[in-house]
């Protein structure tokens, strides 16, 4: 459990990095970097959604890599900062904020991505073999089924019993948060799933073309 102290003017610090982490996960490093690259809004390719796997509908191979670099780098940087100036409490805070930035970021009204890959990025940031089995499983759930929201469904979900054995009872439960918070993202995939509609890894799906505005 967070340790929060009773005392307001002791709470403020734990206040202002909850926010610092809620701003740095609400860059949306997907939307920058196709506009960047003069591909015009990622929000009208495909889901729509500003995360690696519909940049990769771009056709970009590279951003979609640097993509998902920035988004789990930015999640490993708020826990990380979190732990550098507030301690294990104030580093679990960063870490869901940093993932609620990306989902809900202000400069999108709020509409942003579906959360992994800054999800694993706070996993790493908080402990890196909580984070290494998390990406592991997504690796090799992938590898057999070929379903990438599968993958992500399965890793993200078993990430609090990774973090129960292999850190503390408090990352276990803010690595539930954010579980419940990615599952709840991938509603449209998991009704896919059951559907036997979602797409496998690599093929070729009819939302990859580009939205009308």
């Amino acid at each position: 459990m967070l340790q929060l102290p009773a005392n307001w003017q002791a709470l403020w610090p734990f206040a202002l990095g909850a926010l610092i982490a809620y701003l740095i996960g609400s860059i949306p490093f997907g939307l920058l970097l196709t506009r960047a690259a003069g591909l015009g809004d990622i929000r009208r390719v495909g889901s729509g959604n500003i995360g690696a796997t519909n940049v990769l509908r771009t056709g970009g191979k590279g951003l979609a890599a640097a993509t998902l670099l920035l988004d789990g780098g930015k999640g490993t940087l708020a826990a990380l900062l979190g732990f550098r100036y507030g301690g294990p409490d104030m580093a679990v805070i960063a870490a869901v904020m940093a993932v609620i930035g990306h989902v809900f970021p202000v400069w999108l009204r709020f509409n942003g991505g579906k959360g992994m890959a800054t999800a694993l990025g706070v996993l790493l940031g908080l402990s890196f073999p909580v984070g290494l089995a998390a990406c592991a499983t997504w690796l090799v759930t992938a590898a057999i089924f070929r379903y990438s929201s599968l993958a992500t469904l399965v890793a993200i979900a078993m990430a609090p019993v990774y973090a129960d054995f292999l850190a503390s009872r408090q990352y276990a439960q803010a690595a539930l948060f954010i579980a419940l918070l990615v599952w709840l993202r991938h509603h449209q995939n998991i009704r896919r799933l059951l559907k036997r509609e979602e797409p496998k890894i690599g093929a070729r799906r009819s939302e990859g073309t580009p939205r009308s505005p």
